[in-house]
Parts: structure tokens; sequence; C-alpha cells
């Protein structure tokens, strides 16, 4: 059954429409703190702000045996085609599509994958301030954090999975991934 829950979810990637999809075992995921000191450096402005980033997300070791109970991992991606190097148009217009799509993949994938575990592009941004730390997340089932705040480098899982993380001159590239 592992290879054919494999293929289901790497075609329902491609069912809603990510250009890229690849797998890997999650035996060759390293999740590194370093990944994690950067997100406390706060360049994004998430850090200790939303509840899917450190330290509201979860510890490295919090991370390390989530992805320990699992065996497998499908990487998507959405792939923007810029005119220019700094066509900030197709950059924000590809992650929220990248974005858009995601809600439904979650559900669908959910109705056949156990106790999947989505590791998403960037922070969330479903809410236009996060209730963080004075409330409880409004959106637990659709908010989940980042491949970097769970200390993936995202070129690494890409290699893992035998996909590019750069895909050529002028294109943009976000990427997500399900480990199951």
């Amino acid at each position: 059954m592992g290879s054919e829950l494999i293929e289901k979810v790497m075609q329902a990637a491609r069912d809603h429409e990510f250009e890229c999809v690849g797998y890997a075992p999650t035996s060759k995921l390293v999740v590194r703190p370093e990944v994690r000191d950067m997100c406390a450096a706060d360049k994004c402005h998430s850090y200790d702000r939303n509840w899917t980033c450190p330290p509201a997300c979860g510890d490295i070791e919090f991370f390390q045996g989530e992805i320990d109970k699992r065996d497998h991992c499908v990487v998507f991606q959405s792939v923007g085609q810029m005119e220019d190097d700094f066509d900030l148009d197709v950059m924000f217009d590809t992650a929220e599509d990248h974005k858009d799509r995601i809600p439904d993949f979650i559900k669908e994938v959910r109705e056949y994958v156990d106790d999947p575990l989505f590791l998403l592009m960037g922070a969330c941004t479903i809410c236009d301030e996060c209730a963080y730390p004075d409330e409880p997340c409004r959106f637990p089932d659709l908010a989940m954090p980042s491949m970097e705040a769970a200390g993936l480098v995202v070129s690494d899982v890409c290699k893992a999975a035998d996909i590019p993380y750069n895909h050529g001159p002028q294109t943009i590239a976000y990427s997500s991934c399900v480990l199951f």
C-alpha cells in the first residue's frame, strides 16, 4: 500500500495544479538547528508573532520526532515565469496561487492519509493579523508551519525529492511538502 499511497498523494498534488511534484523518504530529511537559528534572527518579521512560527510552533526536537514518525515526503511546488529577475507581480501572484491551492489539497489528502504533517512555504498568512499570543489560532486545521520552522533547508528537501529548487533564470518556485 505504501507505493500506491505515495502515488495517490503525488497525483493529488498534480490534480491541484502544482507544477512540480517529487518524493523523498523521510530518512533523507535532515532537521538542522541552524535553520531555526535563522528564524530567531527574524528577517521575515514572523518570529514570536505567529502560531506557525518559532517559538510557538514547537521546538526542533518536536519536529524531529514528528518527521521520525513518518516514512514518506511528497514535495509540491508552484513555479512562476518572470519577465525579469525583479518581476514582483509574478512573485506575489505565484505565492498567492500556491497558498490558494493548499486548503483543498490538505482536505483531499486528509481523506485517505492518517495524521499527515504539512510543512508549507513561509509564515502563515491566513489572517491579516495572527491571534498569537493572546488567543488560540483561528484556523488550526489550515495554519501549518513552514519547512524552515521545522528546521529543514528547502533546497535540501527538493534535492532529496529529486526536483529542482531553482527552475532556471527568471523563474520563482514556492515549495511545500506533506509527510505521512
